[in-house]
């Protein structure tokens, strides 16, 4: 038993074989936009080299909250408020309506939208704004959490950006990488590359760091890299095991698993001063710890009750308290940024699926239907889960929302993809 979780708890050490085609992942909705909120989003007028118009479309279908109207289907094609006829979007079905225009000016393009609700006739908001043409995917990114906040409420993360593992390359000539991409796939870059194992990569708060496992030099180390220069720390490199790194809330400390003093316990990390502080203690396999928003806790997967659970502990240090009770195998924890949630591998009769946690009743709510689901990472929103799944023997990375009614499907398009992490 312990040999199987052991193996259980360090899936990334796992390989595959395949080969780098293009780098983007390409997004397919599989399932589940009932009930969805009708808007169109009319194509912008003006000239652009990119079409701003689908990206919205895309980010607002793509979030399960919005059913967008195909643009076939459109009886006209406003592209300012003096154009708009409110009867014509009723009789479509449609709640909501967004025209804009697109100008180029002075070497860059000035841009401009408005979101009308269609029911009441009104227009909610207008916004106009200059961009660089390099700009153009950002401000469309934007411009849909812009309206996705104004009608839902919720912040967007459209804007946001995704990390994930990708490996490639035959049985002797294997190539390891991190990459970065925009949430929807695109704008993928890398940000390490190695001919051994790249794993865990963890996002700092501010969205300018990335900490990550790297087997470089034949062991495990742990590595904090700065994005915008590729400027790269050492964090961590005893004997034996380090591994699954997680920010601290602010920023300035590591929660880590090492196993330099005997069995895999978590142990914190000033990364400043690089002194270490452990946090829990005895002869178990304690591994993949995850800060509460507040940074007064550690969430962690244990074996110390015989299976693999979840449990607690101060972030200082001291007793132990399990969290998880339902199913055989609970791991992998990601909190929601308002901490009442918690997503997770959730195990049982041998199935290993996502599942959401409700921190204060202990209640937990399956989503996803798969046999190997692993890796989960919330949103920042609290709207949508990422995590890692298989689809015909393949490493896929996959999207569920927390109400388990709408999922996704991120294909790497010629290779296998894995250890996804969602930025603040």
């Amino acid at each position: 038993m312990r040999l199987y979780i052991r193996k259980i708890l360090v899936l990334s050490f796992f390989v595959f074989t395949s080969s780098f085609v293009r780098a983007e992942l390409s997004i397919e909705i599989t399932g589940g936009t009932e009930g969805a909120t009708p808007i169109a989003v009319v194509p912008f007028g003006g000239s652009s080299p990119l079409n701003l118009a689908n990206v919205i479309n895309d980010d607002l279908s793509h979030s399960g909250y919005f059913k967008t109207l195909p643009e076939q289907d459109m009886l006209s094609r406003p592209t300012t408020e003096a154009n708009v006829n409110y009867r014509t979007w009723q009789a479509l079905g449609q709640e909501y309506l967004v025209v804009g225009q697109v100008n180029q000016e002075l070497g860059k393009y000035t841009v401009q939208f408005e979101l009308f609700t269609v029911v009441k006739g009104q227009k909610m908001l207008a916004y106009r704004m200059n961009v660089a043409t390099n700009d153009l995917r950002r401000t469309a990114h934007h411009i849909a959490d812009i309206i996705f906040e104004k009608i839902t409420g919720r912040n967007g993360v459209f804007g946001t950006k995704i990390a994930y593992v990708t490996t490639a390359g035959g049985k002797d000539q294997k190539s390891y990488r991190i990459q970065v991409a925009d949430a929807d796939g695109y704008n993928s870059k890398t940000v390490a590359s190695s001919k051994e194992p790249l794993m865990s990569p963890a996002w700092s708060a501010d969205g300018k760091k990335i900490a990550y496992v790297s087997f470089e030099t034949k062991r495990s180390a742990i590595f904090i890299q700065t994005l915008a220069t590729g400027q790269r720390q050492k964090i961590s490199g005893f004997r034996g095991i380090n591994g699954a790194p997680a920010f601290s809330p602010d920023g300035s400390q590591l929660a880590v698993t090492l196993s330099k003093d005997g069995d895999p316990n978590i142990y914190v990390v000033d990364i400043n001063s690089q002194s270490l502080r452990r946090v829990t203690q005895g002869n178990v396999i304690d591994t993949e710890p995850v800060w509460s928003p507040d940074g007064a806790n550690i969430v962690f997967t244990s074996d110390r009750g015989g299976k693999p659970q979840l449990y607690r502990v101060s972030s200082q240090g001291g007793p132990v308290k399990r969290i998880t009770f339902k199913g055989t195998y609970n791991a992998r924890a990601s909190f929601s940024k308002d901490g009442r949630k918690i997503a997770m591998v959730h195990g049982n009769g041998g199935n290993y699926q996502i599942a959401v946690l409700d921190v204060s009743s202990g209640s937990i709510d399956v989503l996803t239907e798969g046999d190997s689901d692993e890796s989960p990472s919330f949103a920042s929103n609290g709207t949508m889960v990422l995590y890692a799944a298989k689809q015909g023997g393949r490493e896929v990375l996959a999207a569920v929302s927390a109400d388990g009614k709408v999922h996704q499907r991120l294909a790497f398009v010629g290779g296998e993809v894995r250890d996804p992490a969602w930025s603040p």
